[in-house]
């Protein structure tokens, strides 16, 4: 049965030197609020992009990059040829109606990650050195996040963006947890975007992506630079020996806040001694 919430990296050709590896939009996808693209870029290939009603966060992911909006010109940011090093990268956020430009500074993966521009943000770089590193889980659910755009900087009025390290034999966004009610301050509506990449890239994760009413009941084998979309309902991961999980997260909805709601029936492993 062909899954309606995993895509396959594609490979086409939008430019010179452009690879287009993914494209999840409101347009092709059961999302409102949130778009995601991963594109390849060639040394001095230019991607040029408006964003007439969206906000957008440009995640340098590996090489370097130079991006210009405006009268803002960012030079050679990126940190790392592999998201497997596992320290934070440099991304920057511009908001509706701007038009920008990537260039390559050397061979580059940059992901752009999509939201309502629900007020106007000014261009802004989110240097590495601002990311906050956190360490969550205990037991067999630990993980560590980069916190590239997350509800406390208000430098966005919709996106979040956030990417999480599993390694092999934990389970990731465990115990499974959701955010698909406006009904704060207990949830919030978020939708929510997985990129995946693996460590050895012939890996694959295990994600659900499930509501209570079982409307939705998805569970995918998924591989490196597979993209899972989560309109709603609980989405852990399970992440099989020997393999490194990576993802990045793009989260957006109504308000920007985090607020999640644990399954009840998996809520007790938080309480183990």
């Amino acid at each position: 049965m062909t899954s309606h919430l995993l895509r396959k990296p594609q490979s086409q050709s939008i430019g010179e030197g452009i690879t287009l590896i993914q494209e999840v939009l409101t347009a092709n996808s059961p999302l409102e609020y949130v778009g995601f693209k991963l594109i390849d870029l060639a040394v001095g290939a230019v991607y040029e992009q408006t964003v007439e009603q969206d906000e957008c966060c440009i995640v340098a992911l590996t090489g370097k990059i130079t991006v210009s909006e405006g009268e803002h010109r960012f030079e050679n940011i990126g940190t790392r040829e592999s998201v497997f090093e596992k320290k934070p990268t440099d991304s920057v956020f511009v908001s509706g109606g701007a038009s920008f430009t990537v260039e390559a500074m050397t061979p580059a993966t940059v992901a752009l990650c999509y939201s309502p521009a629900l007020e106007p943000r000014p261009t802004k770089l989110l240097p590495a050195s601002g990311v906050g590193v956190v360490h969550r889980g205990k037991y067999n659910n630990q993980r560590m996040v980069h916190d590239i755009l997350p509800d406390s900087d208000p430098s966005a009025s919709s996106l979040l963006v956030v990417e999480v390290y599993t390694e092999g034999g934990n389970f990731s966004s465990y115990p499974p947890h959701k955010h698909d009610r406006d009904l704060l301050p207990e949830e919030s509506l978020l939708e929510e975007t997985y990129y995946h990449e693996l460590a050895p890239k012939q890996g694959f994760v295990f994600q659900r992506v499930y509501t209570d009413d079982r409307s939705i009941d998805e569970t995918m084998a998924v591989e490196h630079r597979n993209v899972v979309i989560v309109p709603a309902g609980y989405h852990p991961v399970g992440v099989p020996d020997g393999y490194t999980s990576y993802y990045l997260n793009v989260m957006a909805g109504p308000k920007r806040i985090w607020k999640f709601y644990n399954e009840p029936d998996h809520e007790w492993i938080l309480n183990r001694d």
